[in-house]
């Protein structure tokens, strides 16, 4: 459950440390600015994307138990149905046939019992024997302490599974024998072991150790708790919302999350309360003492590998038994102010679900927008074997770019102007902000200007720059959204990461980008590095946005290939 730090009468100031990490995690109710009934709101649509996930009006946060049951998605999420800001939450529920066209049902989990009176935050779907779908979820009880629910469909005929009956024996599990209450939620999908046993993961923290806290149970009811948690690592703070799962060592396809074998890697998720970002490791799980050991080369802090670079949290992944691929859902929040949002009358999108698989190298993983996407691509323009010299501008016209889905493939004549790379430079992110879109440089920046006015005075910048270090070349990817927008006091990060990819040896590099009114999502190298901005124009809204390819570095890119579409607006929520 992804929690927040916007007092009304610091905002500027607490928004800006909230976004940096400064703050520690509390939930603020805005009592002015929510009713006790579901108000009237005008809805403002200027921002609003057109093929993201999103109810009509109010606030929306983490993807909750997305799961895949009898030819039907479901995708549960955080959701206060009494205003823009939040507070009231409960479990709002759609269904789909293809993880775009959406229909909103009623809410599947809210506030009822004494384990749940005071919230019901975020939880996992798992398939029982029987094929029988149970939800586990925190509920926050009279004593405001975190304890974990269970939650089952009432009737297993009705294909939506719109009613779900909470039993009277919760809570399943409470925050006993020293556990911190206020630091214990998020329970994981429940993986069964050759014992016997299902398996969950709950996140939590010692101190300043995040720690993934395992459960055992025979029978989904009576867990115990083991002596030793999955894994934890210090100095990462609270662990929320995380996710264990296997995937295959080769190939794209997924597997459920009780797979166990060999040709197997696991995953370990973890969302930072602290830095609000996440991070993930690869490694390898023994069952036989259920112990999860990163690998080497996975970085296990809060400078490790992440889904997103950028404006991306509180994610959740779930197996699509369907077409056997793993699907990951992520939040992205607004990054203007909480007034802004009741303005608005909606704040938060999910991203588009992406599939999700190890790359053959074996050190990451890849991740590309599911396949049904191309399903609402509507008009195409096409571009191929276009020199973009150094300090050009080529505009990508024929279609309205406020709402579309980009891909383009850049072909590097030569590195021999490449910048000499820094040792010393380990945050990407800073780097990016350093080196921005308008500084010039050897080999890049190059990439898009989206969501840009006709002079460019705001624009989204998504490119690629590369470095020489001593013995081979680093490539970096950035978000650079610093001139989104002339509005004042907007909250505009720049974001970046690196990018693994032997780029001296391919000699090209592709990018993609679906660009949707205020959210900007890319996919670097065929996904292995990927980001998210939320953005504001003020000029380039509409039919007066622009989309450019530029480069900005002294050494000329070609454009081999690029397609772009403007997207139709699929059936959302009854929006």
């Amino acid at each position: 459950m992804a929690i927040f730090n916007r007092v009304t009468w610091l905002l500027v100031f607490l928004l800006c440390c909230w976004r940096n990490g400064m703050v520690d995690g509390t939930h603020v109710v805005y009592h002015e600015l929510m009713s006790t009934s579901v108000p009237s709101i005008v809805v403002d649509n200027q921002y609003r994307t057109g093929y993201h996930f999103q109810p009509p009006k109010n606030w929306i946060n983490d993807p909750n138990g997305p799961m895949y049951y009898n030819g039907v998605y479901h995708l549960f999420y955080q959701y206060n149905p009494k205003g823009a800001v939040w507070g009231n939450i409960v479990w709002a529920h759609s269904v789909s046939k293809d993880l775009i066209n959406w229909i909103p049902l009623e809410p599947a989990i809210y506030p009822s019992k004494p384990f749940d009176i005071n919230g019901c935050w975020s939880g996992s779907a798992t398939i029982l024997p029987g094929n029988k779908p149970a939800i586990l979820y925190t509920g926050i009880d009279p004593q405001n302490r975190q304890v974990q629910n269970v939650a089952y469909p009432k009737n297993l005929s009705d294909p939506y599974l719109r009613e779900w009956v909470k039993p009277d024996y919760n809570p399943i599990i409470e925050p006993t024998n020293g556990l911190n209450a206020s630091s214990f939620r998020d329970p994981t999908t429940a993986w069964y072991g050759l014992d016997g046993r299902w398996r969950i993961v709950i996140g939590s923290k010692r101190k300043h150790r995040g720690m993934a806290i395992l459960y055992r149970s025979k029978d989904f009811v009576h867990w115990v708790r083991a002596k030793h948690p999955l894994h934890s690592a210090n100095g990462t703070g609270m662990w929320e919302c995380p996710d264990f799962y296997p995937v295959a060592m080769g190939g794209e396809l997924g597997v459920d999350t009780s797979e166990y074998g060999s040709g197997l890697k696991y995953v370990l998720k973890n969302s930072l309360d602290i830095t609000r970002y996440e991070y993930y490791t690869l490694g390898t799980y023994n069952r036989n003492v259920d112990k999860y050991i990163p690998d080497g080369a996975s970085a296990d802090n809060r400078s490790g590998l992440r889904y997103d670079y950028g404006n991306f949290y509180a994610s959740k992944t779930f197996y699509d038994q369907g077409k056997k691929r793993r699907i990951l859902w992520g939040w992205s929040n607004e990054s203007d102010s909480t007034r802004d949002d009741v303005s608005k009358g909606w704040a938060g999108i999910q991203t588009i679900p992406r599939k999700v698989w190890l790359d053959s190298n074996g050190r990451q993983l890849l991740q590309w927008p599911v396949e049904e996407l191309e399903s609402i691509r509507g008009k195409q323009v096409y571009m191929m074997n276009k020199k973009v010299k150094g300090g050009d501008f080529v505009e990508v016209s024929g279609i309205m770019t406020a709402q579309s889905d980009v891909e383009v493939t850049f072909e590097l004549s030569s590195l021999a102007k490449a910048e000499p790379f820094d040792p010393t430079w380990t945050d990407p992110q800073k780097l990016c902000a350093q080196k921005g879109a308008d500084v010039k440089g050897g080999v890049g920046p190059f990439g898009l200007l989206t969501l840009a006015s006709a002079r460019r005075e705001e624009q989204t910048a998504v490119f690629f720059r590369i470095f020489k270090a001593s013995d081979n070349y680093v490539t970096l990817m950035c978000h650079d959204p610093s001139r989104s927008s002339v509005r004042p006091g907007l909250y505009k990060p720049t974001y970046g990461g690196w990018v693994d990819v032997e780029i001296k040896k391919k000699g090209k590099i592709s990018l993609r980008s679906l660009i949707d009114h205020s959210v900007v999502e890319s996919f670097g190298a065929e996904g292995k590095t990927c980001m998210t901005s939320r953005v504001y124009p003020s000029i380039a809204v509409g039919d007066a946005a622009h989309l450019f390819v530029f480069n900005n570095g002294a050494e000329d890119v070609k454009i081999t290939e690029m397609k772009a579409w403007e997207m139709k607006k699929p059936l959302m929520n009854g929006d």
